[in-house]
């Protein structure tokens, strides 16, 4: 993934950084492609308190509507955690490369990514929007990847 982005770094609701980090390390093994460019993220990202993020960040349960340069056309997910995935709902698992590529950035940034059939895609977030954000990560604990 190669985001060109108004921000130097990606920003990341620092509530989430431990969920996130074990969902990247549990993915290692069967999804590599989505696992280190989410480690990358997390390592490189600014961590902000929630309060502190700005609203139009891309974070989990924020709705995006961007452009896909490829397609031609616009979509609109909601970032979503494993086991809340749904696409026929559009809502994208952050362990899916438009995931990982999605999470910090923010309307007018524009990014590459690669699709797990290898394919290139371009896309440019024209908008983000969220559902209410909870205060920190669930604390339930996590079997493993769903």
């Amino acid at each position: 993934m190669c985001p060109t982005s108004r921000r130097s770094r990606p920003a990341i609701d620092m509530t989430l950084i431990e969920r996130l980090d074990t969902l990247a390390g549990a993915a290692i093994a069967r999804l590599p492609d989505v696992a280190y460019p989410l480690i990358t993220k997390l390592t490189s990202a600014r961590l902000l308190a929630p309060a502190r993020l700005p609203s139009d960040v891309v974070t989990i349960g924020s709705e995006v509507l961007y452009h896909d340069d490829q397609g031609a056309r616009d979509r609109r997910v909601t970032l979503s955690w494993p086991e809340d995935a749904d696409i026929s709902r559009r809502s994208v698992s952050i362990l899916t490369p438009v995931g990982v590529a999605l999470l910090g950035l923010s309307a007018g940034d524009r990014f590459q990514w690669q699709t797990r059939a290898g394919e290139r895609r371009s896309l440019t977030v024209l908008q983000v929007g969220s559902e209410p954000r909870p205060a920190a990560a669930p604390a339930a604990p996590r079997p493993g990847l769903s």
